[in-house]
């Protein structure tokens, strides 16, 4: 238990435990900036007792979006996001932004601007062709994710998160089933990570040493012809070496194909169909069992891929996936994982770290039924727990981060 509740070094920071709260994207920013409520939001969890929480999904570009009411990180959006991270480092937590580019899973008709895709897709969000980058076009996104990173510097974040998972951009060039171009970021698995391994540099050259820079990783995509466990841990290999990371967070699944791979639990269909339109809706219905899949849920459900990239790895990682109570916590910290992150169970309470550090046997009421999946078109949230009225607050002087 003191080790999971000790302070912890991450790259160039301290975090006060080894309890990350995981990137869920919290559908509280209506105007694409930082409002009162997606503070409050964040604040909660900070004040429940987490070591740091992530701010999703700060895209890096206005058409990276999974929908264009997502924050993009520009000059205008600094001034908010330095409220949320003063919010956050008031109650002894750190913050940290997820940047990336949806690519394949951005939404066209929202975004108002095509949708990107290694090689020619059709988008069934925008119910258009996606647009191939270029190689020019390839260096651009590669910038703007280190231009991001250092507004993330600027707005207070102690760390980034870049997202290399679920067939977004990055992950979407890593998989064959996705990649087939015939230069230099398609063929070969080296080619395919070309443009993992040069945003990380970017983003490493642009504020490593005073961020902690971080990687949400695909150990594999959950369809056929994706990227499997022993490409994918080919890639963190490469990411490792090239020392560019100070810790990756091992993820599966891809929201394109195969959303259910990182939940586990229920697959609330008959909830996401109706957050649809009327024709998407029908369609759903006929390929909504194939899309949302059904994977029973266990604790720590992501280990049995995961051992394999700590068997492999000595840098430090990320343990995601059915992380609800100390057992699994410790179970984590005995495998050699360096961090466990929380997502799903901190939405039902929030509180849930400071009560297990008082009562080792306390259980998540958490049930994996999904239902907060549906919710991120509207308010991220458990649908168990009561909505409770939100009264703005007065916020501090800005906090030194810890370092």
């Amino acid at each position: 238990m003191n080790e999971v509740f000790a302070p912890a070094k991450l790259g160039p920071i301290t975090l006060r435990n080894r309890v990350i709260k995981a990137a869920t994207f919290e559908g509280r920013t209506p105007d694409a900036l930082v409002t009162d409520e997606l503070i409050a939001f964040h604040r909660e969890v900070a004040a429940g007792g987490v070591g740091m929480t992530t701010v999703a999904y700060c895209a890096v570009a206005p058409g990276g979006r999974t929908d264009r009411h997502q924050i993009w990180m520009r000059p205008e959006a600094v001034a908010g996001l330095r409220k949320l991270t003063d919010a956050v480092h008031a109650e002894g937590a750190a913050a940290s932004a997820q940047l990336g580019h949806a690519g394949p899973v951005a939404n066209a008709a929202s975004n108002r601007v095509p949708a990107l895709a290694p090689s020619p897709l059709f988008s069934p969000l925008g119910m258009r062709p996606m647009k191939v980058p270029d190689e020019s076009e390839i260096r651009e996104l590669v910038t703007a994710h280190a231009d991001a990173a250092k507004l993330a510097e600027q707005s207070g974040f102690d760390a980034v998160e870049i997202h290399f998972g679920h067939n977004y951009l990055t992950s979407a060039f890593l998989s064959p089933l996705l990649n087939r171009r015939k230069d230099g970021y398609g063929g070969s698995l080296a080619n395919r990570a070309r443009l993992a391994r040069e945003i990380a540099r970017a983003v490493n050259d642009a504020v490593g040493g005073r961020l902690a820079v971080t990687a949400k990783v695909n150990m594999e995509d959950g369809r056929r012809g994706g990227i499997t466990v022993p490409e994918a841990l080919q890639v963190a290999s490469w990411l490792e070496a090239d020392g560019t990371l100070d810790a990756i967070e091992l993820t599966a699944g891809s929201s394109l194909l195969n959303p259910m791979l990182l939940f586990h639990g229920d697959a609330p269909r008959r909830s996401f169909a109706k957050t649809l339109p009327g024709p998407a809706r029908w369609g759903f219905r006929l390929i909504g069992r194939a899309f949302l899949k059904e994977y029973p849920y266990h604790e720590a459900y992501l280990l049995e891929r995961a051992r394999q990239f700590r068997r492999e790895l000595s840098m430090p990682l990320i343990l995601l996936g059915g992380i609800t109570n100390m057992d699994t916590m410790r179970l984590a910290m005995a495998e050699g994982f360096d961090f466990v992150a929380m997502g799903r169970a901190l939405l039902r309470e929030p509180d849930l770290l400071h009560r297990i550090r008082s009562d080792a046997s306390t259980q998540s009421a958490c049930v994996h039924c999904n239902e907060c999946m549906p919710t991120i078109y509207t308010r991220t949230r458990c649908v168990y727990r009561p909505e409770l009225p939100y009264e703005p607050v007065a916020l501090p002087m800005p906090a030194a981060r810890t370092t």
